[in-house]
């Protein structure tokens, strides 16, 4: 399997509902390098997996959409504890969609998995991994 990663990072507030989050139920701010790694099992007609460019570009679109947000409210995300490991399905979900309308080019039709991982620190981070 073949795969390339791109980078960007987001700074985000929210709070969360529930005595497991401790402190974190108070508002507070929250900020992550972003990982998206794009899988296929073999290169395209040009040896790539996807145009990294693309892949660059598309990520940081779906993350200017949650940046500089307090996710409390957000529409999309009332009433929702908007963890790590979630917010990593939504990033990967939307990247999804992009590939879905063409807006990798056509070199990622070929595509076969993403997944996303939100890093919180140098010693935690949360993945979601999902095909296409």
């Amino acid at each position: 399997m073949f795969s390339i990663t791109v980078r960007d990072h987001l700074m985000i507030a929210h709070s969360f509902r529930g005595e497991v989050f401790g402190p974190a139920q108070r508002l507070h701010g929250a900020t992550f390098l972003v990982d998206a790694t794009f899988r296929r099992p073999e290169l395209d007609d040009d040896n790539i997996v996807v145009d990294i460019g693309l892949a660059t570009q598309e990520l940081g679109a779906v993350v200017s959409e949650l940046n500089y947000r307090n996710l409390d409210s957000e529409p999309d995300f009332k009433d929702t504890n908007t963890s790590t490991e979630f917010l990593a399905k939504v990033i990967a979900d939307r990247l999804a969609d992009r590939v879905h309308a063409g807006a990798l080019g056509a070199g990622a039709h070929g595509l076969t998995g993403i997944t996303v991982t939100l890093h919180e620190s140098h010693i935690a981070w949360a993945s979601y991994e999902r095909a296409l």
